[in-house]
């Protein structure tokens, strides 16, 4: 267990949005810290359920901070996007003894879209996994879905059991639809590939093959990175499997990427 685990910091006292932080060890320190980001679609989703893998990362001897961030429809995009990047600098400046130039972030599916944000933003490593990256395209192509969130996951699986087995193209386009308000003429400017240049972060993007969230945006994110020359790996997984529910596949590769970038 991590050595000291504080919960509900308040990193932004205008928003009143709070941090969880897990402190390593002494012993087990490594002077680098994870920014470890919720999914949820921008609607739904908390810093709780992060808590295993945060404890497992405090225990690699990372300093691990956990943010709650302001969710659809009520605060849309880009709220959620200055949140953590809000966070980001609280980190920066605060008390905690560790080296402030070795941050990076880990997030996943709205979090793999926002930690890509603070790798365009912060120019900080970076891991995504099922980040939901491609939004404006992927709007312009299925026009003839119909939004909806009938089929959604239900709020209170665990994050590791959520296994889509296939496409839910109807759901997808809700939750895009929703973090913008509706308004199209946002998504271009919220799909984070046309905004990635030479200062960008190294980034890890992980996506299983027949998931919720389509590969186009994969493709989409390695191109740009390729042309300006950003250390980008990709790792794609068999199944439908989301996010934290390929954890002991994802994880070692992970690791390993910000041991490469972090040192």
């Amino acid at each position: 267990m991590a050595a000291n685990i504080t919960n509900d910091i308040i990193y932004d006292s205008k928003t009143g949005q709070t941090l969880d932080v897990y402190e390593p060890n002494v012993e087990t320190a490594n002077q680098q810290a994870i920014i470890l980001i919720h999914g949820g679609g921008w609607y739904q989703g908390d810093k709780k359920k992060q808590a295993t893998i945060a404890e497992y990362l405090s225990n690699k001897g990372y300093f691990v901070f956990v943010p709650n961030y302001r969710l659809a429809p009520d605060y849309l995009y880009p709220a959620a996007q200055e949140d953590v990047l809000t966070v980001y600098d609280w980190i920066v400046a605060s008390d905690y003894q560790f080296d402030k130039a070795r941050i990076g972030a880990l997030g996943m599916s709205a979090g793999g879209n926002l930690a890509i944000e603070l790798a365009i933003n912060r120019h900080i490593p970076i891991a995504s996994w099922s980040g939901i990256i491609d939004l404006d395209k992927w709007i312009a192509q299925h026009q003839n879905i119909v939004a909806s969130k009938k089929d959604a996951p239900d709020p209170n699986t665990p994050s590791d059991k959520i296994d889509q087995d296939g496409s839910n193209d109807p759901y997808y386009k809700w939750f895009v639809l929703n973090y913008v308000g509706g308004d199209t003429a946002k998504l271009k400017q919220a799909s984070p590939a046309y905004r990635i240049d030479t200062t960008t972060g190294p980034m890890m993007i992980a996506n299983s093959l027949n998931e919720l969230v389509p590969m186009s945006g994969v493709f989409d994110i390695f191109a740009q990175a390729t042309a300006f020359n950003v250390p980008t790996e990709i790792m794609t997984l068999a199944g439908g499997r989301h996010g934290n529910a390929y954890f002991d596949d994802a994880i070692g590769s992970t690791l390993a990427f910000f041991d490469k970038y972090l040192n």
